[in-house]
């Protein structure tokens, strides 16, 4: 298996961590990374809750820390965390936690169907049982809804461009493979942007077909109602798109009135729920960078319930 570096992870658990026994949640154990650094900084008597939608990193950490009694997982979304809080009697977490990228496992892996470096099964579903492959969709939507989709989640400016000649070769071919579409946008980007571009369309299906950013609202919004008082919610994000959601949702959070702005006095009675205590995101250090090159873009923003 490709060793996977989790990114920020001193300053994850320095900014997570209140109390030593407490009861804590991350939603994506990844590969472990970041689950087993937490669990070293927690005591005996602690309980770990945590989820992962892609089968083989369930199983690695199911298998990992199957011998530490304080750890539960679940092969599921991060979205069921109310649910599972129901399963294991938790009313409230002290800490919850989030690595919203994608594994370097995953990402050289050419089973998982994540990367444009192999020629494999254009997939990119974290839970391959759920929803369709990412070939289903190239194959089957509209021009504008593919040009929209590279927009939206990529910010590709040529998506125009790419969504006519992905439309244009499927009038005589399936489109099934990483490849295929690789060979797609070769046929006019210059090799100097190639990467960037091929990142950039790759990361958009992706954020499409696992549906990404509405399950990051949602995740948001239950994690807040299942927080402990003085317990934190900790996020990295390592796209803008992850970024502005969580800064956003954290700003609304801390609000003190949300009525119309011609209203002469507020009259909704607005408590805040959240405290920032990130006033800019943590990154991380040139070293760390110089390390893990893949960490260049991660993002890691913090806030305490009140």
């Amino acid at each position: 298996m490709n060793k996977h570096t989790p990114v920020l992870l001193n300053e994850s658990i320095e900014n997570l961590i209140s109390n030593k026994s407490g009861i804590y949640f991350e939603g994506t154990i990844g590969f472990g990374g970041h689950t087993e650094l937490i669990l070293s900084h927690l005591d005996a008597d602690a309980k770990y809750i945590g989820t992962d939608k892609d089968i083989a990193a369930y199983e690695h950490c199911k298998n990992k820390f199957k011998d530490d009694k304080r750890v539960e997982l679940y092969n599921a979304s991060f979205t069921n965390i109310i649910d599972i809080s129901k399963i294991e009697f938790i009313e409230k977490f002290d800490g919850i936690f989030a690595d919203l990228g994608v594994s370097s496992f995953q990402l050289d892996n050419k089973d998982s169907g994540f990367t444009f470096r192999e020629d494999v099964q254009l997939d990119l579903r974290m839970d391959k049982s759920q929803g369709e492959p990412a070939s289903f969709y190239l194959n089957k939507i509209s021009e504008k809804e593919l040009a929209d989709i590279f927009f939206k989640y990529g910010e590709e400016r040529n998506s125009k461009k790419i969504a006519q000649a992905i439309c244009n070769y499927r009038l005589n071919d399936k489109i099934e493979t990483t490849g295929q579409l690789k060979g797609i946008i070769e046929e006019f980007t210059p090799e100097r942007f190639l990467n960037k571009t091929l990142a950039r369309i790759f990361q958009a299906l992706r954020i499409f077909v696992n549906n990404e950013l509405d399950e990051l609202e949602e995740f948001l919004e239950k994690a807040v109602s299942v927080l402990n008082s003085n317990g934190r919610l900790a996020i990295i994000t390592f796209h803008s798109l992850e970024d502005r959601i969580v800064k956003n949702y954290f700003k609304e959070k801390t609000k003190t009135c949300v009525c119309p702005t011609e209203y002469p006095v507020c009259m909704c009675d607005t408590k805040p729920e959240l405290k920032i205590v990130t006033k800019k995101p943590i990154v991380p250090s040139a070293e760390e960078v110089k390390l893990n090159r893949r960490s260049r873009s991660a993002k890691l923003r913090v806030a305490e319930k009140l």
